[in-house]
């Protein structure tokens, strides 16, 4: 797969990144060259390789998992503009 200078444009335009007429070529080249790699390792064979999460083996610790407020309402609310009945009060938008 090649890019051509407008897809280096259209991409540069995506991603809302300033870049100058000069330097489409090169950035054409760039992203030529990641694609061709990407394309390499498709071809690897990777049949009988289970997937990993770490290169090393391990188990993260984990915790009970329980539904909690956090214990800290007055503090969230106390950030809140307005606040009414321990609920954040805000505008009605809909009629």
């Amino acid at each position: 797969m090649s890019v051509d200078q407008a897809t280096v444009r259209r991409i540069a335009r995506l991603a809302r990144i300033a870049v100058e007429e000069h330097e489409i070529p090169h950035l054409q080249g760039e992203i030529n060259a990641i694609l061709s790699f990407v394309e390499e390792l498709a071809s690897v064979d990777v049949e009988g390789v289970e997937p990993m999460t770490s290169v090393i083996p391990m188990k993260l610790p984990l915790r009970e998992d329980v539904v909690t407020d956090g214990e800290i309402a007055a503090k969230v609310l106390a950030n809140a503009p307005l606040t009414e009945n321990g609920f954040f009060l805000v505008p009605k938008v809909v009629e």
